[in-house]
């Protein structure tokens, strides 16, 4: 029952009617019996700075940031959380006293989901990062923490030199290498741990899975797709055809979810109530 005291949050993006976020939030604040609510907020690019204002003049506690805007928010926050100004992303805004604070705890939503799937297995592994995004980025530094030598392959060589960079920033002790669409082969493939696809390949009508990358998968690799959908994705299914541990965006959702709720509530976040809701 939303009333007069109930404090709101959203998330904010273009689109954002197919985002799992609302239905997630708002188990958890049930679960807690929190008198808060979470809507959907769909926001255009030249809009975003109105909206940002909107957050503080009507009073949210805060909003999640979907693409295409996590980086497109940056200027308007009023205080910046290290990990989000490493990966130039905010995902998490918390409206504290009339000011915004921005956050990426996509990182922890990527440690969150290989944690649950791996346990502590992965560390020191290396591992391939397929985009130099938003979303790459987020994944490279939670690997980069996990001590896991990485390969960034992206169609752009200078997108993917620039997040070599940020790591080498970030964690100099870790190895971290680009490497050209046309010279990845099937043996770089093989030679990893884990495989990481932070693009939409293998989304409909995202483009096919280059056979480079799934043609040598054995049961010996984790494979994560950090997109998440209705369906499972043709990477991934292709991987659990082939063996291979699959995890997909979900659990990269619920994980993040959880460090954004735990901002927002001071609570710890009640996982079994958010998760429920994300069973397809």
């Amino acid at each position: 029952m939303i009333t007069g005291t109930t404090r709101l949050l959203g998330i904010i993006g273009d689109p954002v009617a197919h985002s799992l976020s609302p239905v997630m939030h708002n188990a958890g604040f049930a679960a807690l019996g929190l008198d808060m609510a979470y809507v959907p907020l769909h926001v255009a690019a030249d809009d975003i700075p109105a909206a940002l204002n909107g957050l503080v003049a009507l009073g949210f506690r805060g909003a999640n940031v979907t693409v295409p805007h996590k980086g497109a928010v940056l200027p308007f926050m009023d205080w910046l959380h290290d990990d989000a100004r490493l990966v130039q992303a905010v995902n998490t805004i918390v409206v504290d006293d009339h000011h915004l604070h921005g956050y990426n705890t996509d990182i922890e939503g990527v440690r969150y989901a290989l944690a649950q799937a791996c346990g502590d297995t992965l560390v020191g592994q290396p591992a391939l990062i397929v985009g130099a995004g938003g979303a790459a980025r987020a994944v490279a530094l939670a690997l980069a923490r996990m001590s896991m030598p990485l390969t960034i392959v992206n169609r752009t060589a200078s997108t993917a030199q620039r997040l070599v960079d940020l790591i080498q920033t970030a964690a100099p002790a870790v190895p971290c290498r680009s490497l050209p669409w046309a010279d990845l082969t099937a043996a770089t493939t093989a030679g990893q741990r884990l495989i990481v696809n932070a693009t939409t390949l293998g989304m409909e009508g995202a483009g096919k899975v280059p056979a480079e990358l799934v043609d040598t998968l054995t049961a010996g690799h984790v494979v994560f797709d950090v997109v998440y959908g209705h369906a499972e994705t043709e990477f991934l299914r292709r991987a659990r055809r082939s063996g291979a541990e699959t995890v997909d965006g979900l659990a990269m959702l619920l994980g993040q979810a959880a460090s954004a709720f735990e901002l927002w509530t001071g609570q710890r976040a009640p996982l079994e109530a958010m998760r429920r809701v994300l069973v397809r």
